[in-house]
């Protein structure tokens, strides 16, 4: 038995997507190897049946960094970003690790899938209830889209869908009105069981967009979680496109995008001595922020994403049948609880 202490240091999203191959390197090789994990977010592995307790000080465990290089070749070849951590840990164990779910695993223990949903806690009722994120982390502006804009979108469902806002403290994450606010309420254990009772998604590039397809969905809901992604066009679709995601996205249709996405961290500098400021969008538009804390300039490509854009999307799982709307005492259930 190789006993395998794998190290992931990175952000929520990179560890949720390499969890997959953690998960695939057993299901593969279930008695050649014992796996570990330390590094970031610890919490999104707690009840992994794939994690072993492993002790680092023992001699025979080996402390291994997870890697994706294939990120580097991500506009040349059609590889998903679930596939290069495979490719990699293939790569350096010298064995096959076929991909089984095109998806991380987050399993829920079965208790917290027996929870009461924080929604049916705050308004009394099992309401369906879309999560959404408007905002972003400081290090990579350029995956912004205006909140003012997702006010947009949550007025045209008013009645219709119930918007559920998350966002870590500390990062950009503007308040909404006509949403219940769980901003800087919800721990990643907490996240997960919102994402677990939520009905759809909608947010940026971020890793929400990778828990809302690795995380199961309720019993009484269809097997993948609808989610809609404004993208532009800052990555290559191939690399971050789940099957069952509405990915909107601009990559081709400008000269810095023409190729693939262009993989530059800042709209504009914010002079705050972040190596992320040299990496700057190559095509910014200003912007007229009707809200405080949008951005004062875009990427073009996220300009170009229209509100009519993401209100078409989000219909899509509505007109097709995954999703269903409010009914008007849901809706009456809800609003007391619902942002001013």
């Amino acid at each position: 038995m190789r006993k395998i202490l794998f190290k992931n240091p990175l952000s929520p999203g990179d560890v949720i997507v390499s969890t997959a191959a953690l998960r695939d390197l057993k299901r593969a090789h279930p008695d050649e190897f014992s796996i570990g994990y330390e590094g970031t977010c610890r919490e999104l592995l707690r009840f992994n049946p794939y994690i072993d307790p492993l002790d680092p000080t023992d001699d025979d465990v080996m402390r291994v960094r997870m890697e994706y290089p294939a990120i580097h070749e991500a506009n040349q070849k059609p590889l998903h970003f679930i596939g290069a951590y495979h490719q990699w840990m293939e790569e350096f164990l010298g064995v096959d690790v076929p991909l089984t779910d095109f998806h991380g695993d987050l399993p829920l223990d079965p208790p917290e899938k027996k929870w009461m949903s924080k929604i049916k806690e705050l308004t009394g009722s099992d309401l369906p209830f879309w999560v959404v994120a408007a905002g972003g982390k400081f290090d990579f502006t350029t995956k912004w889209w205006p909140s003012s804009r997702y006010q947009e979108v949550v007025d045209y469902f008013q009645g219709d869908v119930l918007f559920v806002q998350v966002g870590e403290s500390g990062h950009m994450h503007p308040a909404l009105k006509g949403v219940i606010d769980l901003r800087g309420q919800t721990d990643i254990r907490q996240l997960l069981r919102l994402c677990h009772h939520a009905e759809g998604v909608l947010c940026p590039v971020t890793a929400l967009m990778h828990m809302a397809a690795a995380v199961e969905t309720r019993p009484d809901r269809p097997d993948k979680r609808p989610c809609v992604v404004i993208a532009g066009g800052r990555e290559p679709v191939n690399w971050e496109h789940y099957p069952h995601h509405q990915f909107l996205h601009t990559v081709g249709a400008l000269p810095c995008c023409n190729s693939g996405g262009c993989w530059k961290s800042r709209t504009v500098p914010r002079n705050d001595g972040n190596p992320k400021d040299k990496a700057l969008c190559e095509n910014p538009v200003p912007f007229s922020a009707l809200v405080e804390g949008d951005p004062s300039h875009l990427p073009k490509c996220m300009d170009m994403v229209s509100v009519d854009a993401v209100v078409t999307a989000i219909q899509t799982y509505f007109n097709g049948g995954v999703a269903s709307y409010l009914t008007s005492d849901q809706y009456d259930a809800a609003r007391p609880s619902l942002s001013q």
